[in-house]
């Protein structure tokens, strides 16, 4: 029986933040594959190697877990005064479902890196020793997004010594700003309240924050939920009661959001709404074994993502959290003590993460200038990836 010859694709895999993704140029990609549809997702789903019934993702490149299950595609801008147009699907592991709904804030450090790497910044904008500004349209949300890239003898610099709770070896800093996270036609609190109660079913009503920043994002209290969050992502993970409670108060505030119109419709949006369960400051032991004191934290922040909870902090639910924080009366300003400046330092599952958030009141509304993190990225692995 004859069998079709595999195709090579030109990748490249990348760390960003506290995830890791396959990156690929969109003129690299089959000519079906260049457009979004159902040719671009089946080609996605077989190189993470979705679905697994295992969950192991053996055959692809994924590892098995949501932020090691993702792809990246990368193009010229086509909007003005921006450099490049990044476009993000989030590859479900056990379902042939890829949700492009949504922003990776994590793999957002890599864009700039990969760009400058590949040719697609003006040489004028890439200084031979320095920091590149690079100006990334996010196509998913439509959202401006500025990385500044340290750059060392004409090349993206990788070593350095900024350590970034969740990621083992010390690479060089990158600054991330999310420049107006929420579009003016849209709310930053879609309910228009501060708290909500959701009624979730075995469960009885819920106090939360629903916010629209960075992504669509649902914060509630920990001891809601019979927890104190300080827990580990195995505490989370190997518990399916909570894993199923966490999956039912998401689809009921992705139905009270508006994201989807009946509650089965969350099935087919998995990325987003993420989830957040937050407490006032504790001392911890983090992943690793790195010793976090209550001193040195705003608030605690456990966050869900595809149905487990994340290693480290995703940097969608950073911005989400942080946005939240300087709002006075949200849920996450008061674990937070209701006295929040301009940032603050969150304690996750692997340490801690500062993030800053700029905040105004128009006409009773609240609005997010910007929000400023820092990041890292490096490159993995560059060549192709085989296709069957």
């Amino acid at each position: 029986m004859d069998y079709p010859q595999q195709m090579n694709v030109p990748a490249t895999l990348m760390r960003g933040g506290t995830s890791k993704g396959v990156f690929f140029l969109l003129q690299d990609l089959p000519v079906p594959a260049q457009v979004p549809g159902e040719y671009r997702d089946r080609m996605l789903l077989r190189v993470l190697g979705s679905p697994d019934p295992y969950g192991q993702q053996i055959d692809g490149m994924g590892g098995g877990s949501s932020s090691t299950s993702k792809a990246v595609i990368i193009s010229k801008s086509e909007q003005p005064d921006h450099d490049v147009d990044y476009e993000f699907g989030q590859v479900a592991i056990d379902k042939p479902m890829v949700d492009w709904s949504g922003n990776c804030g994590n793999l957002t450090a890599a864009v700039g890196p990969f760009a400058i790497s590949n040719g697609l910044m003006k040489s004028d904008r890439v200084p031979q020793d320095g920091v590149a500004t690079v100006r990334i349209w996010q196509k998913n949300i439509r959202k401006t997004i500025v990385a500044r890239v340290p750059v060392s003898g004409g090349v993206v610099q990788e070593n350095g010594t900024f350590e970034l709770d969740g990621v083992t070896f010390p690479s060089a800093p990158i600054q991330i700003e999310f420049l107006n996270p929420v579009d003016s036609s849209d709310r930053l609190l879609p309910t228009g309240n501060l708290m909500d109660d959701l009624e979730v079913p075995g469960v009885g009503q819920i106090k939360s924050t629903l916010i629209n920043a960075g992504i669509p994002m649902v914060f509630v209290a920990a001891a809601a939920l019979g927890l104190t969050g300080t827990e580990s992502q195995s505490d989370i993970n190997g518990d399916s009661r909570t894993l199923a409670l966490l999956e039912t108060l998401r689809r009921v505030a992705a139905l009270k959001m508006g994201l989807i119109e009946t509650l089965d419709q969350a099935s087919l949006r998995q990325h987003t709404p993420k989830i957040g369960f937050i407490a006032p400051p504790q001392s911890y032991r983090a992943a690793g074994g790195k010793e976090v004191n209550k001193d040195s934290i705003d608030l605690l922040l456990r966050a869900v993502s595809m149905g487990k909870l994340h290693h480290a902090m995703m940097g969608t639910a950073a911005v989400a959290a942080a946005s939240a924080a300087v709002i006075p009366g949200t849920l996450v300003n008061q674990a937070a003590g209701g006295n929040v400046g301009d940032s603050i330092t969150i304690g996750h599952p692997s340490g801690t993460l500062r993030v800053g958030a700029e905040a105004s009141n128009i006409g009773g509304q609240w609005c997010i200038s910007r929000v400023l993190m820092i990041r890292s990225a490096r490159v993995l692995m560059e060549g192709w990836v085989r296709l069957s």
